[in-house]
């Protein structure tokens, strides 16, 4: 399966019972060593910006995840710090509250959806 492909992973599992953080490491548990259950446990407090308090998105939090067990923790805050960036550039925004805010068309800036795609797309860009 191929980063494109994990990442539509990622948008089913979101609409199908995951939160944003879940739907991520779900789709990236191949690159660790850890065990799926554990990593949906770990992740199951961070939706909607950790904790439902609006602040950084669950789906780029899930990625980071990802990125310390793959990095075992050496050079992971080099990665993360990546991975916000590439994230903010596809999405406009890293805090949960900001990306659900409505826009003049009445749609949120980057719906969850697109936020969990664009974590893992950008998991796969830095990582990969």
């Amino acid at each position: 399966m191929d980063i494109n492909e994990r990442a539509e992973l990622a948008v089913y599992l979101k609409a199908h019972g995951y939160n944003c953080a879940q739907a991520v490491t779900a789709a990236l548990a191949h690159n660790t060593e850890l065990d799926a259950v554990f990593l949906n446990k770990a992740s199951a407090g961070f939706c909607a910006g950790m904790g439902t308090m609006e602040a950084t998105c669950g789906a780029l939090i899930g990625a980071g995840m990802i990125a310390g067990a793959r990095t075992e923790g050496a050079g992971t805050l080099r990665y993360t710090r990546r991975l916000l960036n590439s994230f903010k550039e596809k999405c406009g925004a890293v805090t949960c509250k900001d990306l659900k805010s409505l826009q003049e068309d009445g749609k949120p800036l980057c719906p969850c959806e697109d936020c969990v795609r664009n974590a893992v797309l950008a998991y796969g860009e830095i990582m990969e």
